[in-house]
């Protein structure tokens, strides 16, 4: 067997054995540079095989996303109070993303009152939440309907929403990474979120205090990238320093937990 992945074998030993380890710890266990453990971690990391932890690296357990229902009925009230924030936002006559997620069809939902609304979206429950005011204009891309979520995902929901421009993108994401680096289950989910982002003059990026430290595999996008972030609740904990550098474009609906 190749040196290198010996190496990379007994890497993944030590975490099995130790949880986090460091670089460093690595490093000497091994016999090798700090220099070949970093190279060994990032190509480990790619691989969803670790994860970056607080000083050092974790074994990467493949998460599943929280069934759909079971999203709905998370912090609601907090929830609510994030969907009538954006609300306040969109006038009459708008044009608006809508991505996937529980948080955005409860925007959905809060924009019933608005009239005249273009709305560009792969996420069904949102579509239907704003079927009933006949004066909007609902535009939906073809592709499977994902069950039990009522999402429609696929390469082609990609390029639907390069066709499109709209004055807001309001999307949620599955999780928020100490660096601000956003997090989703599936690569297809990123690359439709960040279209959102790019095609639109306003992003929007609604995200209850849950999805802070929540870890998904695909990541891409940052959170200071986002033109406006409407949370539920200011953090105490490490993402302070995160939110003190987009204070300018924060909103919390909730108050602080400080």
């Amino acid at each position: 067997m190749p040196k290198k992945n010996s190496r990379k074998d007994q890497i993944m030993e030590l975490t099995l054995e130790r949880g986090i380890v460091s670089v460093g710890d690595l490093a000497e266990r091994l016999g090798v540079s700090a220099q070949t453990v970093r190279r060994d971690l990032n190509q480990l990391c790619r691989d969803n095989l670790l994860r970056r932890r607080h000083g050092g690296v974790e074994r990467f357990e493949q998460p599943l996303n929280t069934p759909y229902g079971e999203r709905t009925t998370t912090n609601p009230d907090y929830k609510h109070a994030i969907a009538e924030a954006v609300a306040d936002m969109v006038a009459d006559g708008s044009s608006i993303f809508i991505s996937i997620g529980s948080t955005p069809t409860m925007v959905a939902q809060a924009l019933k009152a608005k009239k005249n609304l273009t709305v560009i979206t792969n996420n069904l429950n949102a579509a239907m939440a704003l079927s009933a005011e006949v004066t909007n204009r609902i535009i939906l891309p073809g592709g499977e309907l994902r069950l039990p979520d009522r999402d429609i995902l696929g390469d082609e929901v990609t390029s639907f929403f390069d066709n499109y421009r709209a004055e807001f993108g309001i999307f949620g994401v599955a999780g928020v990474a100490e660096d601000g680096a956003l997090l989703d289950f599936h690569a297809s989910e990123v690359r439709v979120r960040e279209k959102i982002r790019m095609n639109c003059h306003t992003s929007v990026l609604v995200v209850d205090s849950t999805k802070f430290g929540r870890y998904a595999p695909a990541v891409g996008g940052s959170i200071f990238d986002v033109d406006r972030i409407i949370i539920d609740k200011r953090q105490n904990d490490d993402y302070l320093p995160l939110l003190k550098r987009v204070e300018d474009r924060l909103v919390i609906v909730g108050g602080s937990t400080t």
